[in-house]
């Protein structure tokens, strides 16, 4: 590897980039962050391996397309998006570590401390969210002040004690806790709603929308959030690791939070076709107020299609109760 310059490239971009947005995030992802000629040699392998396996990028794609509707600049959208993912992953970096859910494979390829050692997956991970700092930043940089504040005050609230540490927090001590439906839920509303709130919200203030869409955006992060988290459920109790990339049937053997563990799996996906349905009204209400939002119904299908595969693989249920 070069002792300078881009720290990874990513070479094969699956189905799911095809287009150009996909192909443009997926060198963005890898492109963003740049190494020094003084940067260790072990922390560059570390960055290239994470850079090197984006996932499917789904959130940036949200995020960018949700900005670009409302009129924002291409590369601000994009800059932010990058930013977005970067803190996602970086907290995938924290969450598989040993003293945290001990994973073995995450995005199809074995986790970044099992390769590199905790050090490095930490110091990678850290790497991450400064990057992600000064993207969201050169995001804002033609932004009238009080938008930068808003962005960065929502940023605050969503990643920090009140949002995805407190919601991590919870999800470690979830054992001590009633382990009902609430709580479960309550560590949803933590850690899985605050980086969709992120993707379809942070890009809608950067863009200066109005209020009354950044409320129903809000709140369709939320049912699209909890039902995100509630699929991901699902799919960790019926789906083998080879079908979702990462390492399955965890939440159980950790003691860890799962709705379809804490209700049952037919409570659970009865309860997963609520929240769609719910968000389906909301959806459709910021559709018919502004056409150009209409890639929503992209993100919807994906996370229905996601559980179908789970649930039909595993001949669990019929997908009609949740369809």
């Amino acid at each position: 590897m070069a002792r300078s310059g881009v720290v990874a490239e990513v070479h094969s971009i699956d189905s799911v980039s095809q287009d150009s947005l996909g192909a443009e995030l997926y060198r963005a992802y890898g492109q963003s962050l740049r190494c020094g000629f003084n940067t260790d040699p072990v922390l560059q392998r570390t960055l290239a391996h994470v850079l090197a396996h984006p996932g499917s990028l789904a959130r940036p794609r949200m995020s960018v397309q949700t900005g670009l509707a409302y009129g924002a600049e291409r590369q601000s959208t994009l800059d932010l998006a990058i930013a977005l993912e970067y803190f996602h992953t970086a907290s995938l970096l924290f969450d598989d570590l040993p003293c945290m859910d001990d994973a073995a494979v995450r995005r199809g390829a074995p986790c970044v401390h099992r390769l590199f050692g905790e050090p490095a997956a930490i110091l990678a991970a850290l790497t991450l969210i400064n990057r992600a700092y000064g993207l969201v930043w050169s995001a804002l940089r033609t932004v009238p002040l009080q938008h930068q504040v808003r962005v960065f005050e929502f940023l605050n609230d969503r990643l920090g004690v009140n949002g995805l540490l407190n919601g991590q927090s919870l999800d470690l001590n979830f054992q001590s806790s009633a382990r009902d439906l609430a709580e479960a839920e309550r560590v949803a509303r933590g850690k899985t709603v605050p980086m969709i709130e992120i993707a379809l919200v942070l890009p809608a203030i950067l863009a200066q929308a109005p209020q009354r869409d950044i409320q129903l955006l809000q709140r369709l992060s939320l049912f699209w959030g909890l039902a995100y988290q509630l699929a991901d459920d699902l799919k960790d109790v019926l789906a083998s690791q080879s079908d979702t990339g990462k390492s399955a049937e965890r939440d159980g053997r950790l003691g860890r939070p799962n709705t379809a563990l804490v209700i049952g799996i037919p409570a659970a996906v009865g309860r997963l076709g609520r929240l769609i349905h719910a968000g389906d009204r909301l959806m459709n209400r910021l559709i018919a107020k502004r056409s150009s939002l209409n890639f929503l119904n992209d993100f919807r299908t994906s996370l229905l299609d996601e559980l179908t595969n789970a649930i039909e693989e595993a001949g669990a249920i019929p997908i009609d109760r949740v369809r």
